[in-house]
């Protein structure tokens, strides 16, 4: 439920208990997307909160175990490289953020969704633009699921050897594209996406 400006305002207003969410992984051409949602706890603010993206890495993984430990409650979901191809990448990461916010142990009543629409749900939400800059609880989200969707690829490495996920996370990086054309695809890849799809033509 994609809300007008003054309802949100009016929601935000009355919810005793508001979420964030966002996503990782849309660029990638291998890996999962992987999707966070955070209910932060007023009372115990997250000191240089800020967009996974905007934080160097030391940074990021500081911001990482205060989320864990100072949230009130934290989630993460994913949707897979079939549902990928299945679905397209939008509708896969608006799914990804939907598994997300459903499996927090406490339910909001808002959520803040990153990005320019929300997923189809009953919950009142708002979507913002650029909002892991804006709207702390999606700036923790973006957070705990960069560092997921990292790990998780760097564990992708040891399976996949030759490909440099450890590094690019599976990014189009020059490095990645040359041991896409050395080895071809693996099974973590996403066949829908150029130049996959063209190296499988």
């Amino acid at each position: 439920m994609i809300l007008t400006e003054f309802e949100a305002e009016s929601q935000q207003k009355i919810a005793r208990i508001s979420a964030g969410t966002d996503e990782v992984g849309r660029g990638p051409l291998a890996g999962e997307v992987v999707a966070a949602a955070v209910i932060l706890d007023p009372q115990r603010p997250i000191l240089g909160l800020a967009d996974s993206k905007q934080l160097t890495e030391r940074k990021r993984l500081d911001c990482y175990a205060r989320i864990m430990d100072q949230a009130r409650a934290w989630a993460v979901a994913r949707a897979s490289v079939a549902e990928i191809e299945q679905l397209n990448i939008l509708q896969a990461s608006l799914l990804a953020m939907h598994r997300a916010v459903a499996a927090l142990s406490l339910q909001p009543d808002f959520v803040y969704v990153d990005g320019n629409r929300c997923p189809h749900w009953s919950y009142p939400s708002q979507a913002i633009v650029k909002g892991d800059a804006l709207v702390p609880s999606i700036a923790a989200a973006s957070v705990i699921a960069k560092v997921t969707r990292d790990r998780e690829m760097q564990e992708c490495d040891e399976f996949y050897p030759g490909y440099g996920f450890a590094r690019h996370k599976g990014y189009p990086s020059t490095e990645h594209l040359a041991a896409l054309k050395r080895l071809g695809p693996c099974q973590i890849h996403r066949r829908t996406f150029r130049p996959v799809a063209d190296m499988l033509k």
